[in-house]
């Protein structure tokens, strides 16, 4: 047989209140480069192997809090001549959830003072983003 065969199985939970949701997920899950075709199954939002990135991007525009969403793929390697270890880098995985704050600090006073009549609207805007998050396999 010229290929090699290799599987892909990922379970991804929402560890928040199931009152909020996530945005704009997006999971990057690496693949070694002599992969040529990949068959991907998924619980919801979209999912793409993505050639030029060595991964299979998945984007959820909103996952629920609480929830649970499952990937699969199977995948199809091309041998090479000299067959090197995959050193299998980190999942990276970028999100925005609104109106949740991860440390739980809140606003609960804020006073403004200003002589030019300025008006104020009462409101706060909470949004937790994730910078450089990262699983590794």
């Amino acid at each position: 047989s010229l290929s090699i065969r290799c599987s892909i199985n990922l379970k991804v939970i929402a560890n928040f209140s199931e009152k909020l949701f996530a945005t704009h997920v997006v999971i990057k899950i690496p693949v070694p480069k002599n992969t040529s075709k990949a068959k991907i199954k998924n619980s919801f939002g979209r999912a793409k192997y993505e050639p030029e990135q060595n991964a299979i991007v998945w984007r959820i525009k909103k996952f629920p809090g609480k929830a649970t969403c499952m990937l699969s793929s199977d995948m199809e390697l091309v041998r090479t001549v000299r067959p090197k270890a995959w050193d299998r880098p980190a999942i990276n995985v970028d999100f925005q959830v609104p109106m949740f704050t991860a440390s739980g600090v809140h606003v609960r006073f804020l006073r403004v003072y200003d002589k030019s009549g300025y008006h104020t609207n009462r409101w706060v805007r909470y949004i937790t983003k994730a910078g450089g998050y990262q699983v590794k396999i």
